[in-house]
């Protein structure tokens, strides 16, 4: 049976083949944006996993080095070192495309000026805290277009997973079935018309040959 609700013509048939081409065609694209999809999916998973670890053991530094300078100068006049600071950070999200899907990417840039206080009586805790934070943030920004882009890549994934299985089980299988059904139908009529073509050469020879011999009587 047919799973299609075509009419077994030539028209259809044609019509058919065209179609069942274009999905063969479809179906090989979208193989192809799949495989390539995970393939970079998995790249980034990877590269979110380590980054996660960088993230963790920057920020775990930069405490450590904030409570040692705490330890050394105390509590007051580290919050008034950390205050007079002079530096300003910039963070600007830009995009790149992989297979028609829009990924960010972040770009931290630090400003550094001079500090608006004497290095002098300072413990070098308060240089290392403040490199280890300016890592940890450049990390982040690095972490946050990571991890979206992963979810925007898993999410195009299964779209094109989808779309993939509807050709493949669905919609190709439909086509070649119906395909099937109208060549089988049409062959069907044309050896019917051949066989009544042949009875109706019979009966005019027949007939031929007795308005031969009736002529002849």
């Amino acid at each position: 049976m047919p799973q299609l609700n075509y009419a077994p013509t030539k028209t259809n048939l044609l019509k058919l083949k065209a179609d069942l081409s274009f999905a063969q065609q479809g179906y090989e694209l979208l193989d192809q944006k799949r495989n390539i999809l995970i393939i970079e999916l998995l790249s980034l998973v990877d590269q979110t996993v380590d980054h996660q670890s960088r993230v963790e053991r920057a920020l775990a530094e930069a405490y450590k080095a904030l409570e040692e300078a705490v330890f050394d100068m105390g509590k007051l006049k580290v919050q008034y070192l950390t205050g007079a600071v002079n530096m300003n950070t910039d963070i600007t999200v830009k995009s790149r495309r992989v297979m028609g899907v829009s990924l960010p990417v972040v770009e931290t840039v630090f400003t550094e000026r001079s500090p608006y206080f004497s290095p002098m009586g300072t413990t070098f805790w308060i240089d290392s805290a403040l490199q280890s934070f300016k890592e940890a943030l450049n990390l982040l920004g690095k972490l946050s277009e990571l991890k979206i882009s992963v979810l925007r890549l898993a999410n195009e994934v299964k779209r094109t997973i989808r779309k993939v299985n509807a050709l493949e089980k669905i919609a190709i299988p439909d086509l070649r079935d119906t395909l099937h059904y109208i060549q089988g139908r049409l062959e069907e009529n044309e050896r019917d018309m051949f066989t009544l073509m042949k009875m109706v050469k019979r009966n005019l020879d027949a007939k031929r040959q007795r308005a031969r011999e009736t002529s002849r009587g």
